[in-house]
Formats: structure tokens, sequence, C-alpha cells
């Protein structure tokens, strides 16, 4: 091995469909190419001890630098260097593919590659390998024709197959033009050549594949295409209804025509998610950052998919957009707890590298956190205190509502007003706890039985409703979990529960 890949992924369950693709691409070098993955948390250390061990010792490291391993990332390239200043480093991914000047972690690497690796990566290692070594630090991605990208898929292994969640992508890109997201920064979304893409599909599913993740960013932009390949997991389903898989897809919420949602609505429980993003529902919101939304038929279409499918839904909102208020954010989440999706990612905007939103920092106040993942802090109509009780509400959020186990509980809680319950429910926790990690899920259940107590409700009552979620103990009585109806085992643990309450 003379070149290796590797990344800090959030999670061992993430598989970096980026590297499969440099590795797929390294054309010549393949053979001298390998991956290694961790996760961040490791120790530095031993990270740098693991990439050294390898024998020959790598004469060139790449690595996948994002949002959420940037500074650990930077620590492992410092160290690296330090102890062996004789291996080439070169970073790749957004992280560094924009403002790549400031930034120390690019000061301490060899190399850059920004934008698009799958041509330009292979290229710089042949030239660092063979010389004369490129005199020029940052070289910019060349975008090939997709058709000469060559498909990773093959470089999943078993046990990613068996214990991970597979990465896929019919295309790359968007046409949208959100200040908020990277994508913005595209021209068009440009698709893969759609027969190779299932052929790729069809082997994956062919060696045990279950559950695949789409990472595109508009899968049902060109409905025909999206017809197609979810047509191929219908005919698995409904080929093999004992051995169900799973797929994940982003979806343009205001697109859903009836072709669409006939093949939707014949998808069974379990077996398709959908991640939508609203973002805001204030129309003045989203032509401050360039977001076309039609909201009506967003929301009716919403409604369609919760009262006429089987999907589970993950819909994202964002707060402290430039020109939001809270009132304005809360409405747009009651709005979203009407319509039904079953979870409501409560975001808060970030400030990734080289998008757009930067131009409303002064007209607007905005504040942002120096380090990443750069989150707002502040706006010129929500203070840092407040926003600080957002980023609280969104964490309860994700522990009682988004996380399936309170299904019941969670709709009494919500009641009329489910932002303004949540929030007064979400401050008085803190206070109770002082913490909003670590938190036991018996002892979340008791609190949340004690808050229903405190707003009225009986404590038999309250120990009941909390018994129709919660297969644990509460009020010191050990209680029955919920009744479950029949789901599909190749989905995730989270969406089940949604689904059985």
């Amino acid at each position: 091995m003379t070149i290796l890949l590797s990344t800090l992924n959030a999670r061992y369950t993430h598989a970096s469909l980026g590297l499969r693709y440099l590795l797929a691409n390294m054309g010549p070098l393949r053979e001298q190419t390998r991956i290694q993955e961790f996760v961040i948390g490791a120790k530095t250390a031993d990270l740098v001890e693991r990439i050294l061990a390898h024998q020959p010792r790598p004469r060139i490291v790449g690595f996948g630098v994002y949002i959420w391993n940037v500074e650990e990332t930077t620590r492992l390239v410092a160290m690296l260097k330090r102890v062996a200043p004789d291996v080439t480093v070169v970073l790749g991914g957004p992280e560094v593919s924009y403002e790549t000047a400031e930034q120390q972690i690019v000061k301490l690497a060899d190399y850059v590659v920004t934008g698009w690796g799958d041509v330009t990566f292979p290229k710089l290692c042949g030239e660092i390998l063979a010389g004369p070594k490129p005199l020029m630090k940052v070289h910019a991605g060349v975008q090939p024709p997709m058709a000469e990208v060559a498909l990773p898929y093959s470089l999943y292994g078993d046990e990613d197959i068996a214990h991970r969640t597979l990465y896929v992508e019919a295309s790359r890109g968007c046409p949208f033009k959100c200040e908020f997201c990277l994508s913005s920064l595209d021209k068009t979304a440009w698709p893969f050549p759609l027969d190779a893409f299932l052929a790729e599909m069809e082997s994956l599913y062919a060696r045990g594949a279950r559950l695949f993740k789409f990472v595109d960013r508009t899968f049902n932009l060109n409905v025909k295409t999206s017809l197609r390949i979810m047509q191929f997991f219908l005919d698995k389903l409904e080929a093999h209804p004992d051995d169900p898989v799973y797929a994940h897809f982003e979806l343009v919420p205001d697109h859903l025509p009836e072709a669409l949602k006939e093949s939707i609505a014949r998808f069974p429980p379990g077996a398709l998610q959908f991640e939508i993003g609203i973002q805001s529902f204030n129309p003045e919101v989203q032509a401050l950052v360039s977001r076309r939304q039609d909201n009506a038929k967003a929301a009716d279409n919403i409604r369609w998919l919760c009262e006429h499918s089987q999907t589970h839904l993950h819909v994202d909102l964002i707060a402290g957009l430039p020109g939001e208020d809270v009132a304005s954010f809360a409405r747009g989440f009651d709005q979203l707890v009407k319509l039904g999706a079953q979870e409501i990612q409560f975001g808060i905007l970030k400030r990734l590298r080289g998008t757009p939103i930067i131009r409303h920092t002064e007209p607007f106040g905005m504040v942002y956190d120096p380090y990443p993942p750069y989150t707002v802090l502040a706006t010129n109509l929500i203070d840092f205190p407040t926003m600080q009780r957002l980023v609280r509400f969104a964490r309860y959020w994700d522990l009682v509502a988004n996380s399936g186990r309170f299904a019941n509980t969670a709709r009494v809680l919500l009641g009329e007003k489910p932002f303004d319950n949540f929030m007064a429910f979400s401050d008085w926790i803190y206070t109770r706890t002082d913490a909003t990690h670590r938190i036991a899920l018996e002892k979340l259940a008791k609190l949340v039985q004690e808050w229903l107590q405190l707003r009225g409700m009986a404590r038999d009552a309250a120990a009941a409703l909390l018994a129709s979620d919660y297969a644990g103990k509460v009020d010191g009585k050990a209680d029955a979990p919920a009744a479950t109806k029949p789901v599909t085992a190749a989905a995730p643990a989270r969406q089940v529960r949604h689904l059985a309450a």
C-alpha cells in the first residue's frame, strides 16, 4: 500500500461513501490504495499509530474533512506531521473546499483538493509519487461527466452490509439556491446513468443489503427516475415480503405528482422514509434565503403522506434564520405538528463555509460560534439566552418526541399549543436536571410523569399514559410495552417505534 484514504466518521454505523468513490476512481493507483475509517472520539495518538502501523508505511494519506470531524482531524494531521513528516497529507471534503486559506488544518497539510475529487485526487497522487511534486497547495477539483465516474458500491464490504448504513446516490448537486446549504453553490443536479446505478443496487441487494440511504438532495426532481428507483424496491418487497428492504430519500416537499403518490402508497409500513426540508413556513424568510417553496402544496403533500401512505416522515425546520423570530418559528412548528409527521428535526442554523448566508450577517445581527459546527448564537430577533432555550428545546424534543418512545404521551404533552407547551416543559426539565445529555430513559420517563402531574393530570392517569408507551418502570410499577403493528424488520429501531405506536 502506498496511499491510505481515511476519515473520522460520526458513528461506526456510518460508512464513508466519499472514500469509496475515491478508491473506485484511483485508476492505475487503485491496487496501491486502501481505506481506513475511524470514529470521532478516539485518542489522536492511537489513530496516528494505526495509520503508521501499515507495512509498508503509506507515502500519502488523504483525509476526508467534514464539519463534524474537522477539529479532531486537525489534531490528527498535526501529530501525524510531527512524528512522520515524510508522509504527504492531502485533504478533501466540504469543510476544506471553501474559505480554505484561513484554516489551521490546511496550513498543516501538504495539499488540498477542493470540490469534486474523483479525477483530481488520483491525478495529484500520481504527480506526488512520480514527480515532479506540484508546487501549488490547493487544487480545484475537476468535475467529470457523470458516466465517467466509477461507482463505488462494490467497495462496501460484508461487514458494511451487515452492520452499517449504506449511503447511495442516483444524482449529485441541486438546482435550488437555499443560502444556508452548500448545495446552493451547484448549478443544477447531475444524474448518474440510471441503468448502471440500478445494476449496482441489484448487486448490493444480492449481497444482502437491505437498508439504503439515498443522499440525493432532490430525489423527486425527475419523477420518471424516481418511479424507476421506487419500483426497484417495490419489486423486492413484493417478491420477498418476508425479507423486506428499507429506503430513505430526501424529498422536495411541493413536488408530489399523482404517479409518485400511487407508487408511494404501495409501500408497506417500515419500508420507506422521506426526509423533507421545510426549514421555514414564513414566506418573507424564505425569500431572504432564496428558498423557493409553495407552502400550501408542501403542507398538502405532507398531510397526504401522513394520511394516505405508510411512509415514515422526517421533516426539517431551522431556527435562527435571518428575519425569523421565535413567534414565526413557533407557528411553523405548530403547523408541522398538526400535519402529523412522525419526526420534526428541530435544527439550529449553521454557517457552513462557503454558503451565501454570510451576506445576512450584518443586516440581521447574525452571531455565529467561531468553532464547528458554527451554530448561530444570536440574531437581531433572537437573543443569546433565547437561542440557548431553543437549543435545549431541540435536544429534549429529540429525546421525547422524535425518539418514538413517548408517542401517546407526547400528544397529550403538546396539547393545542405544541410549541408553547413543549417550551414550558423544556424550561422546567432543564431546571430539574441542569443537563441535556446523559439522561437515562427511566429517569426521563419519571420526569415526564412528574411534569404531567404538575400540569394537573392525576398521578394514576399520568402513570397509565406513560405505561402505554414506556416498557420499563414508572412510579415503581412494571409497565407493558404498547401494542405493536406489523412493520418490516429492515427499518431502523427508531422508525419501528414510531410505526408501532
